[in-house]
């Protein structure tokens, strides 16, 4: 099995760069599935039901998110859609819209769980625990026949995000990073045969910060002061993703992609 996975794409900026890259990168690498972090997919706030159909027409096919996701209200409803083409972290409160987990299958047959966590370590919510939740994902999951478990874990802390990895090494096949907006660089197989990436990065402007105008961030760090937070459209974007081969449950090949484009 073969998956593509963009990191968070953050505006405008982000859609159309996916919309520039996504196509040669589907034919060069050919893959069963293309999943993407959409949290940041309207304005760096939230998804919109709009700009998911926008990405789903651009070749990606499901969608993961964060705690961003709530910002654009037009999404809840199509979380609890039958097929839903998004989740939710698994580890928000059990009342929220939608599912943390999907099996997808693809065009061979074959079927991969799909599941979302939230870290808690700076994060300032009250999440439940990413490591029981994914145990008890995995338990209830135990009788299905699967050929592959994606987790994207859409975090803060390195140490969190690393920890997980480890705890679920040789669990799952692939656990990647989100939400820090910055690659990192450490895509490898663990000693179990889970592959595993900190942080993916983004789809955004290069030359802003974390894809929001540099020129406001910059203001509040040296003020203080409460800035709005406008999404950079200066300057070339980058491309962050990841793509994963996955055999008899195990990631085989992990190869991080970065690509830039001129908007």
């Amino acid at each position: 099995m073969r998956i593509i996975f963009i990191g968070d794409i953050v505006g405008e900026p982000g859609r159309e760069a996916t919309r520039e890259i996504l196509p040669q990168l589907k034919k060069e690498l050919n893959p069963d599935l293309v999943i993407a972090n959409g949290e940041n997919l309207s304005h760096g706030k939230g998804m919109s039901s709009e700009h998911m159909d926008e990405m789903l027409k651009a070749g990606i096919n499901f969608f993961t998110s964060g705690n961003h996701i709530w910002q654009q209200r037009s999404i809840m409803s199509r979380m609890d859609e039958k097929d839903p083409h998004v989740i939710r972290p698994a580890n928000f409160p059990p009342d929220n819209p939608g599912r943390g987990w999907r099996i997808l299958e693809t065009a061979m047959m074959k079927r991969l769980l799909v599941v979302n966590l939230e870290g808690r370590v700076f994060m300032h919510s009250d999440y439940d625990c990413p490591f029981r939740t994914i145990d008890k994902i995995l338990a209830d999951t135990a009788h299905e026949h699967l050929d592959g478990i994606f987790v994207d874990f859409h975090a803060e802390a390195t140490s969190e995000k690393v920890a997980l990895g480890h705890y679920l090494d040789g669990k799952v096949s692939a656990i990647v990073g989100t939400h820090t907006h910055i690659p990192t660089a450490d895509s490898q197989i663990l000693p179990g045969g889970t592959g595993y990436i900190t942080d993916v990065g983004m789809v955004g402007i290069k030359y802003g910060v974390i894809g929001v105008n540099k020129e406001e961030i910059l203001k509040n760090f040296l003020s203080q002061m409460p800035v709005k937070h406008e999404i950079a459209d200066d300057g070339p974007a980058v491309f962050g993703a990841v793509y994963f081969e996955i055999e008899g449950g195990k990631t085989v090949k992990v190869e991080q992609i970065l690509r830039e484009v001129v908007l």
